[in-house]
């Protein structure tokens, strides 16, 4: 079963000195600022596009991972993940880099690399953007 989940974004002004609020409207969990200069320089408090797309890689990243190991017969205790999004103005964003560590009962860490070059390669977030490049440290 296909599911849809819903974000939206009202935008203030011009792109230099306006800002905006991204909902998400799905889960209802909140509504946050957003603003070029969260975007392009320090983000003093503020979200961006690309600590969104981080924050969804990063999950959906876990996600595969754990299941891909429970399918394997290794289901992991614990896998601690994040995801770093370089965004350059007026190129765009240029690399993702994920980053993993965690608990695997019984699995080399050799293996454990292995399993997550897997994940990454078939995380749904990762197939969407797969365009930029995506780089993965095993820790």
């Amino acid at each position: 079963m296909a599911t849809t989940r819903k974000a939206s974004a009202v935008w203030d002004g011009d792109l230099l000195s306006g800002a905006g609020k991204v909902t998400l409207d799905s889960s209802g969990i909140g509504t946050y600022p957003v603003s070029w200069p969260a975007r392009s320089a320090e983000p003093n408090g503020v979200t961006s596009p690309e600590e969104l797309i981080a924050a969804a890689h990063s999950t959906c990243f876990a996600m595969a991972f754990s299941n891909g190991l429970a399918k394997a017969g290794t289901p992991p205790t614990q896998l601690r993940t994040s995801a770093e999004v370089d965004f350059q103005p007026g190129v765009g964003i240029t690399e993702i880099r994920l980053n993993v560590s965690g608990e695997v009962p019984g699995m080399s860490p050799e293996d454990f690399a292995v399993a997550a070059e897997n994940a990454k390669a078939n995380c749904p977030v990762s197939q969407a953007l797969k365009a930029v490049p995506i780089f993965l440290t095993v820790n």
